[in-house]
């Protein structure tokens, strides 16, 4: 081969290497230029998202607070941070005031349920061995293991131990959970059941197993009297069943993460029947 050839051959060879670098080039920007699109489109949805659970002026109960404090409480891979958990019971209490004083008064017997472990919690601060991550009551593993430890938790006599205590919260907090899960669904071809039938569904299959005969009575009764869905639509600050479905759905999911370690941590102690 010849000067002039190799000389060619050389330059088609640097034209398909710099061509292959240029392709390269090419297809590494066009797949940037449409994940950043991707991107984009996301936090589009998310910004959306994050809208639709602002701050709801006029109301007592916001479910942005509520949505705040339910992904607080998740903590490690199995446990519950104890202060978000009852701080989402704070707004849970908000909400069911909110429906009226009949639902209130199952508002107050939670309350009641709350100020026990928040007052366990603050006779242990007196504890000088304790600290913000070591105290008993820092979270649902943590108050389980010490109060095993103390002897406090009696499984034959009913107690006010902080773990009898999260038993009930827990049972309520299923009833409210299948409660805003039922009034989320989106019939295709039926139309929209009253938020009174729903919750007392939700009662019927969950806390009602608890309960006495007047109690379940009393609570049936409450439940009539809640009002419309387009209360609820007000309520959490949404024009239709749609965007009420979009806010509920993702309030019942993280309630549903905080539901199923506390189930765990009590089943693994055998304390899911405490009296």
């Amino acid at each position: 081969m010849g000067v002039k050839s190799k000389a060619a051959a050389a330059i088609l060879i640097l034209l398909l290497f710099l061509g292959s670098l240029w392709l390269r080039e090419y297809f590494c920007v066009c797949v940037y230029v449409c994940l950043h699109q991707l991107s984009n489109s996301s936090g589009a949805n998310g910004a959306e998202a994050s809208q639709i659970l602002e701050g709801c002026p006029g109301q007592t109960f916001q479910v942005s607070l509520l949505l705040s404090h339910l992904l607080a409480a998740p903590a490690y891979t199995s446990d519950v941070l104890l202060q978000p958990y009852l701080s989402s019971w704070d707004e849970l209490v908000k909400f069911m005031d909110a429906l009226g004083p009949m639902v209130g008064l199952i508002s107050k017997e939670i309350e009641s349920k709350t100020n026990i472990i928040r007052q366990l919690a603050l006779s242990e601060e007196g504890n000088p061995e304790a600290s913000q991550h070591t105290s008993a009551y820092h979270s649902v593993r943590s108050m389980i293991g010490v109060e095993l430890d103390r002897g406090v938790v009696d499984f034959h006599h009913q107690t006010d131990s902080g773990c009898r205590t999260l038993l009930r919260l827990h049972r309520a907090l299923l009833w409210l959970k299948l409660f805003l899960e039922k009034l989320a669904e989106t019939p295709v071809t039926s139309r929209l059941r009253s938020p009174s039938d729903l919750c007392r569904e939700a009662y019927q299959s969950t806390l009602a197993n608890h309960h006495t005969w007047f109690v379940r009575r009393a609570a049936e009764l409450a439940f009539i009297a809640l009002p419309e869905r387009g209360f609820f639509f007000r309520l959490v600050c949404v024009q239709n069943q749609e965007e009420l479905s979009a806010v509920l759905n993702r309030v019942v999911h993280v309630i549903g993460e905080v539901y199923n370690r506390t189930q765990k941590a009590l089943e693994e102690n055998g304390m899911l029947d405490l009296p």
